[in-house]
């Protein structure tokens, strides 16, 4: 009987979470709580969060009013960064939403400490965007981070849903919301996970407007998820948060005034088009080819030559003529005559520049909208231009397609900046409709290093050359770092990267080999702390592309996201020193993916006293499932072992 009574006051001191709650007191179960069970390595974690939208007529006025509470547990020291709290809030050049009614209170063992006004802070964070921001005064482990606010806005677009999901655990989050008739809204459910409540009812007569009798009946809305695991980034490799957080997003469709009028605000690809033409930042800015064809020299723009070496000195001529001020810029403020008359320019700029320049000289080319890989895959269901954050030139050339960005100086022809790698993008043709088109990014990609090493153990040392030559990407990011180096300081970084006792005796490249795709360095070296003895392990990799597996986590919630594929591959020949033998060759290694996109491939054998080791690695696909995590994680294990613990023992005969 004893344990029934006991148990009977635990179920009662635990609350119904779901109920409304009030400001500034603490349940019984949010005051003891102290360890978070289905997650223990959280260091905070929300109790409690709740959000309401509705529309309020004030001042004459209809505003989007957002009503927060939250209540978050520290339960680390790590969790202290939880009390810095920043407040997100819109303005345009007329208008602003406004922050109000903030409440914040630490309660820390029994006593409350309260964020004063003046502790409270504006924070001007981009042209649009401004933040209020606090910081909780004593938080100790423990704490229970308290706060809430109002947001008015006028904004009735910017209804910006609810984060479900988010960097520390929920045990319960809500979102309500009440949307008069007159306003429609596309509503998506993101992310994996599931709504424990998705309640949808009709209030009739709940909206009017004053002076007219009319009245809106209003769609009252409840969604709720409990036990919301934390959002954590899996390790490197990742596609942007935002594909795959669980968040709930609405965007503003129609408006109906009570008179019947209507307005629409998502918008079909062919309003787009119509829109996209007449714009003053976008589209009229790519019908400025008078300007270049008064203002370049002639014969840049009708060369003689065919088009695809007319369109690369124009691309070239476009990367040594501006300097990219790391601003993307897409839909406003974008002037190409005053950023080419100041050789400084945002992306859009730059690129709009290279459209009009190819489409003076008589290349068709077109805009095309792109996201970057960390700002998120654009929807395809219906425009949603906020999707896109970036530009880049499409051109035809010879039948053959060519997108173009000529913000890096050192950015081949027809290959785009790492950062652009995100699968699709939007071209928008002046003359015709938009369309949805791949990015295909450059297939040969990778790096092949080929050693001639002799043994010199009389002077303890191996003496050799390499030839290492990068391909596509790769390219190009060795030759952004030779361009950013003296040479010193790029040899002294090559000899802290490979293995320890290895010096660089003589470096040169290859020019006659190398170009933009391709770059050839020649290496020799001298390998020191090679001690003679009766038995001699030696590891035959002197440069190794991976000190260690970067994919160590036991499981993977999302897709591993290389951006490129990529091929690994190292070739040495060793000359056996006179007087050893060899006793031991490592194991061959031969290991194949699943579905073939990933192939490993190790062997070493040896042949009239030399010893031949080849070592090849290909990534054949760009993205790999997260269900097949154990073996991409398998065969990058297999590779960094087969570089870091493969030895070649010699013997004295």
């Amino acid at each position: 009987m004893r344990k029934l009574i006991v148990f009977f006051v635990l179920l009662n001191s635990i609350p119904a979470i779901g109920q409304e709650q009030g400001f500034g007191e603490l349940t019984g179960f949010e005051s003891h709580f102290r360890r978070y069970e289905k997650d223990t390595t959280a260091h905070a974690v929300y109790l409690y969060e709740k959000g309401k939208n509705y529309f309020e007529v004030r001042r004459n006025y209809v505003w989007l009013i957002t009503e927060y509470h939250a209540k978050i547990k520290v339960l680390g020291k790590e969790g202290f960064s939880e009390a810095e709290i920043a407040i997100p809030y819109y303005h345009s050049e007329k208008r602003t939403e406004t922050v109000s009614k903030i409440k914040a209170i630490n309660h820390a063992n029994g006593i409350k400490y309260n964020v004063m006004t003046n502790n409270i802070f504006n924070v001007e964070v981009s042209e649009r965007w401004s933040e209020k921001r606090f910081t909780f005064p004593n938080v100790q482990e423990g704490s229970v981070l308290e706060y809430s606010y109002e947001v008015e806005s006028p904004f009735l677009y910017n209804m910006k849903g609810w984060e479900f999901q988010e960097h520390i655990p929920k045990i319960y989050s809500e979102y309500n919301a009440k949307i008069p008739g007159n306003y429609k809204y596309n509503r998506s459910l993101l992310g994996k996970l599931e709504l424990d409540v998705n309640d949808a009812v009709i209030q009739s007569n709940c909206f009017s407007l004053p002076g007219v009798s009319a009245q809106a009946d209003c769609e009252v809305l409840k969604y709720v998820m409990e036990d919301v695991p934390a959002f954590k980034e899996d390790e490197g490799y990742m596609l942007a948060p935002s594909n795959y957080k669980s968040r709930l997003e609405f965007e503003l469709s129609e408006y109906e005034s009570f008179q019947g009028r209507k307005e629409r605000f998502t918008k079909t690809w062919k309003d787009v088009d119509k829109e996209f033409r007449a714009d003053r930042d976008i589209g009229g800015q790519l019908r400025k080819k008078n300007y270049f064809e008064r203002n370049l020299p002639l014969e840049i723009i009708t060369g003689k030559e065919n088009d695809l070496v007319k369109a690369t000195n124009l691309y070239n001529f476009v990367k040594s003529h501006y300097n990219w001020n790391g601003k993307f810029g897409i839909f406003r403020d974008n002037n190409v005559k005053k950023a080419f008359d100041e050789g400084v320019g945002n992306v859009a700029e730059i690129n709009i520049t290279l459209i009009n320049l190819l489409n003076s000289s008589g290349i068709d080319t077109d805009l095309m909208l792109v996201s970057t890989r960390m700002h998120g895959l654009p929807k395809k269901s219906h425009p949603v231009m906020s999707d896109f954050n970036y530009v880049v030139a499409k051109a035809e050339i010879d039948g053959k397609t060519y997108l173009l960005d000529a913000t890096e100086k050192e950015m081949p022809f027809g290959m785009l900046p790492y950062r652009c790698l995100n699968y699709y993008g939007r071209v928008m043709d002046l003359n015709g409709d938009s369309y949805w088109m791949d990015i295909e990014p450059e297939k040969l990609n990778g790096r092949i290093v080929r050693v001639n090493l002799v043994l010199d153990l009389e002077n303890s040392s191996a003496i050799g050359t390499f030839d290492e030559i990068s391909k596509g990407y790769d390219a190009y990011f060795k030759q952004n770092r030779v361009a950013e180096l003296s040479r010193e300081e790029y040899l002294n970084k090559i000899e802290k990267e490979y293995i320890e006792g290895f010096y660089i005796k003589d470096y040169k490249v290859n020019e006659q080999q190398s170009n933009e795709k391709n770059w050839v360095e020649h290496f020799s070296f001298e390998l020191e702390g090679l001690e003679p003895s009766r038995t001699i392990y030696f590891n035959p990799f002197i440069i190794r592309y991976f000190k260690d597996n970067p994919f160590k986590a036991e499981t993977r919630s999302y897709p591993v996201d290389f951006g490129y594929q990529r091929k690994f591959n190292y070739m040495a020949n060793i000359e056996v020193p006179v007087g050893y033998k060899i006793k031991e060759l490592p194991e061959p290694v031969n290991l194949i993916l699943p579905d073939g996109s990933g192939v490993l491939q190790y062997n070493t054998t040896q042949m009239n006293g030399k010893i031949m080791v080849v070592f090849s690695l290909q990534l054949r696909s760009t993205q790999y499932s997260n269900v097949g995590y154990d073996y991409l994680k398998k065969l990058f294990s297999k590779a960094v072992a087969s570089q870091n613990q493969s030895y070649i023992v010699l013997e004295k005969e």
